[in-house]
């Protein structure tokens, strides 16, 4: 009971500051294309940049579905944060999960504090749900290692302090990959113009170019020929984060169409009391509740040290493809006045879309359960 009277004393505080703070510049910000990064440094100065990490290294040490349920409501008020949030706490999983307790020591303090804003590179311009067929090489010397290709699609290029970089150290496939801590001042870091984007104007994405990026030895985390394995389990984690973004947008994009439903007049009554109307506003809010429903279970499962990879992939999958039928019923709930920036409803539906890309597409996500599936079925046909 403490437990989740914590975890609402959180929420609840987390609403006020996303009401008060977030919530009013996401139109402006979002037409402006400005990153808010002095909206991130008042929440890390909040404790919400490390919720899940230990206490020990400047974390909150909450529950993934505590932690979970602050991306849903940061979302709600404006994607572009919840977003951002998510993303720097998946730049910190490798060093938090991986790394040596010098290490952790060293840096994770500042980057779970807020003191510090992450990018996590992983995709490539030819490789992305293929993200083993990565090309960025990290050549061992005799001080450390030298770091040349690029990386695409990366959020916070350009604004991050560091750079989570998955870097071929062999040509041995996955097992040939490693995972570097890069600092985003090193003299060859470089970031192209920003990606002009059908939604999320507001969060940077952009290439990031390493041209003899020379790091120490001591920012190589875990061994060499580890980096594939955990950039797979901080995607395990991230994909928990996407789907409580796509689960506050949703709710968000609902809430509008709820109001809207409820004042305008045809045929002598509010609209939502049609069932053409009503029926969509209520196949919304189901899915909303279910994908919300299907995180937490996912982010129990975690927290109790099983097997989670299956589920998370299901989560993302029915978050983000909830989210973009909600988004896009909400559009038609309104109308003309849907398809117009006089409501955000088109900005909402604009921004689910990316939800069904990033972190593994859900065409990804699909194999993903599908081979589990498979597994699941050999291992009864074994027994």
């Amino acid at each position: 009971m403490a437990e989740a009277a914590d975890e609402q004393d959180l929420l609840d505080l987390v609403h006020t500051l996303a009401t008060a703070e977030v919530a009013p510049r996401a139109v402006a910000g979002e037409r402006a294309e400005e990153f808010p990064r002095d909206l991130i440094r008042l929440l890390g100065a909040s404790g919400l940049l490390g919720l899940p990490y230990p206490p020990e290294y400047g974390g909150a040490g909450v529950s993934t579905r505590a932690y979970l349920g602050v991306i849903e409501e940061l979302s709600r008020a404006w994607l572009s944060v919840g977003l951002a949030v998510s993303v720097h706490t998946l730049s910190c999983f490798p060093l938090a999960h991986a790394g040596t307790q010098e290490q952790k020591r060293r840096w994770l303090p500042d980057m779970v504090g807020g003191n510090l804003l992450g990018a996590y590179c992983l995709s490539e311009p030819h490789s992305g749900s293929d993200a083993a067929a990565l090309r960025t090489t990290a050549v061992r010397d005799d001080e450390g290692y030298l770091i040349n290709g690029t990386k695409a699609w990366i959020t916070h290029a350009g604004h991050a302090d560091y750079y989570v970089v998955m870097a071929r150290t062999s040509d041995d496939g996955a097992r040939g990959i490693s995972c570097f801590l890069v600092p985003a001042d090193a003299p060859g870091v470089s970031v192209a113009p920003a990606e002009r984007k059908m939604g999320m104007r507001a969060s940077p994405t952009a290439q990031v170019m390493f041209d003899d990026v020379h790091i120490g030895a001591d920012r190589r985390i875990g061994a060499e020929g580890d980096g594939f394995a955990i950039a797979m389990a901080a995607l395990d984690a991230g994909r928990l984060g996407i789907a409580a973004c796509a689960t506050g947008l949703a709710e968000a994009a609902l809430a509008v169409a709820v109001d809207y439903a409820g004042e305008r007049q045809a045929f002598g009554r509010a609209i939502g009391e049609f069932q053409g109307v009503s029926f969509l506003l209520a196949d919304a809010a189901t899915s909303i509740t279910a994908a919300r429903a299907l995180y937490r279970e996912a982010a129990g499962i975690k927290d109790s040290g099983a097997a989670y990879s299956t589920i998370a992939a299901m989560a993302k999958l029915f978050a983000t493809d909830a989210c973009m039928t909600v988004t896009t019923d909400a559009v038609q709930v309104l109308g003309g006045a849907g398809y117009v920036e006089d409501y955000p409803v088109e900005r909402y539906m604009r921004e689910a879309k990316v939800l069904q890309i990033v972190e593994g597409t859900n065409q990804v996500q699909r194999v993903v359960i599908g081979r589990s599936l498979a597994r699941t079925a050999a291992a009864r046909a074994s027994r």
